[in-house]
């Protein structure tokens, strides 16, 4: 296919020698398949902040930092500047949390660069070398539906034990590759222990999951990793091997309602997003 103009400077820098196909359009990006000499690759190409339906809400964005000052003053009046900075950290969040996941083994797309807007990183593939679906486009067994829940929760973990909250994990940011759970889509990515919302944004990750395998598999509708795992975390005693009982009691204690909002917000949000999410086209 002809090239998109987005792609253009990669292919001027030899990073890419042909666009295969559109493979998604997103919330936030569009995913083409790209050749890269032998290789055949992905490019996500981030979509500007006003084509997006993914907002760039304080609670993801809380903590991050800036080179400046002036880049700081510059993002909290709005400026064009500041927004071109605002921008800039979102997209490079992605590819921040995406080396750091990498090399902490958590399984996500290899990433091999990132120019102009542009992420190029491996092709998650199926059996059959395709395009590997979302969990979403999946029907499972109950046994498979316990053993890949199973799979991720080893993988939030390692992803919080390397300081990141993925902050929008769902079945939706999940592809099933030949050998197993891909997790992708990191921009709204948070540092654990940098943002004061990591917690709440752990707990709905692993409610997430929870909720679609539940589908599959009922039983798992019961249980409640996600407190199991952050307690673990403050407590120093998270470890990708870590055995989980997927059983918690809560403390009782005053409720916070101004916390008991914001959750009914998220929920409303999370909702919102999903029905946009079951809408958008994979090619």
């Amino acid at each position: 296919m002809k090239a998109p103009q987005r792609l253009q400077a990669l292919i001027d820098e030899g990073l890419i020698d042909s666009v295969v196909r559109q493979l998604m359009s997103g919330k936030e990006a569009m995913v083409y398949v790209v050749r890269c000499g032998e290789e055949t690759r992905c490019a996500k190409v981030y979509k500007e902040a006003d084509k997006r339906s993914f907002r760039q809400a304080v609670d993801y964005t809380e903590n991050r930092r800036v080179k400046n000052t002036r880049e700081a003053r510059a993002m909290a009046k709005g400026t064009r500047f500041g927004r071109k900075v605002t921008e800039a950290i979102w997209q490079s969040a992605e590819v921040d949390a995406l080396y750091r996941l990498a090399a902490a083994g958590v399984r996500v797309p290899t990433p091999h660069n990132f120019l102009e807007g542009v992420l190029l990183m491996d092709l998650v593939t199926d059996a059959n070398g395709d395009a590997a679906p979302r969990l979403n486009d999946v029907v499972f067994t109950p046994e498979d539906a316990v053993r890949h829940h199973a799979s991720l929760l080893k993988e939030v973990m390692r992803m919080l034990g390397a300081g990141v909250v993925h902050g929008d994990l769902s079945e939706f940011n999940v592809l099933l590759a030949e050998d197993g759970p891909v997790i992708i889509d990191l921009p709204q990515a948070v540092d654990a222990a940098g943002n004061n919302h990591a917690k709440r944004m752990l707990l709905r990750d692993v409610e997430n999951l929870r909720n679609f395998f539940g589908q599959f598999a009922p039983a798992l509708l019961k249980t409640h990793y996600g407190d199991e795992i952050w307690q673990l975390y403050e407590r120093g005693l998270l470890r990708p091997e870590t055995e989980l009982t997927g059983s918690f009691v809560r403390e009782t204690g005053p409720v916070d309602l101004s916390n008991v909002l914001r959750e009914v917000d998220d929920a409303r949000m999370e909702e919102a997003a999903r029905l946009v999410r079951m809408q958008t086209p994979r090619q």
